[in-house]
């Protein structure tokens, strides 16, 4: 599943082509992609609608229209895209929203975009609504926000008496860490994946608040991990410190890197860097 540096990078790639743009009609190919409102509705409220902005709320793509809020959740094997012309629709095309021309060069006349959501698996979603909040209520704090600092960090951790993992993979706690990032993020904050959130001390929680920023700054830098068909261009993977390594030696100790499951999530650690702690 796409995780914040991959809908970063997805968002930027698609703001210089968009903003400014009119959508001028909605091709629902697959109904269940549309989480809220009805079909019918959706068609009638997305025409005309001027695109205001391009931008991500944790694992949500976001377009501020003129009136709504179109987001779009990829979930396990979305991606979108832009088509120019008039090529016909892709097997796994479930909405295509085609908008206003871009004027080209003298002489050259105009070119029609589409903006596509193909989505093999059908479990991405999209909804437009006048209220994020609808939408993007429950989410905690962005890790790159004022928010989020390592005073937040800790005292909300000791709020709770979770494994470290699944409590940072819960969106409502802090939103846009997914498997990948959060296995890299405690390995270089030399944390437990199972260790309990109110164990932390301060400082291990100011090292889990750095690597945090860290790794998905450099996830972003890298245009995010290439490790799905879904995944275009990044090459984060190619730099991976525990995340699918298996066997291999951790870049740190040279200890072999495991696989455990946490939380019925697969989890990679070293386990010299990353000895249990206090309550695991």
């Amino acid at each position: 599943m796409p995780e914040l540096p991959e809908v970063e990078t997805i968002a930027r790639g698609l703001r210089p082509n968009l903003l400014g743009r009119t959508i001028l009609s909605a091709d629902l190919r697959w109904a269940r992609t549309l989480a809220a409102p009805s079909a019918r509705k959706f068609r009638e409220q997305i025409q005309g609608q001027q695109i205001v902005e391009v931008g991500r709320r944790a694992k949500y793509l976001s377009l501020r229209l003129t009136d709504f809020y179109l987001f779009i959740h990829l979930r396990m094997s979305g991606d979108l895209y832009i088509k120019e012309g008039d090529a016909a629709p892709e097997k796994h095309d479930r909405l295509i929203l085609t908008v206003s021309p871009l004027p080209l060069g003298e002489g050259q006349g105009v070119r029609e975009n589409k903006l596509v959501f193909n989505d093999t698996r059908k479990f991405g979603r999209v909804w437009l609504t006048a209220n994020p909040d609808e939408v993007l209520g429950g989410l905690g704090p962005e890790p790159f926000s004022d928010e989020f600092t390592p005073q937040w960090l800790y005292e909300n951790l000791h709020a709770r008496h979770r494994q470290l993992k699944p409590l940072l993979l819960d969106q409502s706690f802090l939103a846009g860490l997914g498997n990948i990032y959060t296995d890299e993020a405690l390995h270089m904050a030399k944390l437990h994946p199972q260790a309990a959130s109110d164990s932390l001390k301060r400082k291990q929680a100011q090292a889990l608040h750095a690597a945090i920023r860290a790794v998905l700054s450099e996830g972003i830098r890298r245009n995010g991990a290439s490790i799905d068909w879904v995944y275009r261009g990044g090459e984060f993977q190619n730099y991976f410190r525990v995340y699918d390594r298996d066997g291999q030696p951790c870049p740190v100790c040279g200890t072999l890197i495991q696989r455990l499951v946490v939380g019925q999530r697969g989890t990679h650690i070293c386990r010299r860097c990353q000895k249990n702690g206090a309550g695991v």
